[in-house]
């Protein structure tokens, strides 16, 4: 039960103040035309996240997919990884500000954020 305390961290109001939603409507620092869909792996600290319900998981999910219905299609969630006290998420998207606008609009934390160089599998090896 210790995840509890949490999860109004990612239930909470999908909002911005007032300037954060001017800056990203005018596209300071987040948008940039022509540029290509990058990979990233966002790293989330959420004690207990193994234990949320799938009731839990869903209405986390629905929160995301709002926002990223809001945002547009300059970025993607493309699958989440839900362990012990991390989860771990795949997305793609134009840059790495339109990550974190996608935690802060919808309340969720966003400990790292890294974009994917390569992808390795067995295939690789041979």
């Amino acid at each position: 039960m210790k995840y509890l305390k949490f999860l109004p961290f990612l239930f909470l109001s999908i909002s911005l103040s007032a300037q954060n939603q001017k800056s990203f409507e005018s596209g300071q620092n987040v948008i940039h035309e022509n540029e290509t869909m990058k990979t990233y792996v966002i790293e989330r600290i959420i004690p207990g996240a193994g234990d949320l319900t799938a009731e839990q998981l869903k209405g986390i999910s629905q929160t995301s997919c709002s926002v990223l219905q809001e945002m547009g299609p300059i970025i993607e969630w493309q699958h989440s990884y839900v362990t012990g006290d991390k989860v771990y998420c795949v997305y793609k998207a134009q840059n790495k500000q339109l990550i974190e606008v996608h935690a802060k609009k919808g309340n969720f934390p966003a400990n790292s954020i890294n974009e994917v160089a390569a992808t390795i599998s067995p295939i690789t090896a041979k």
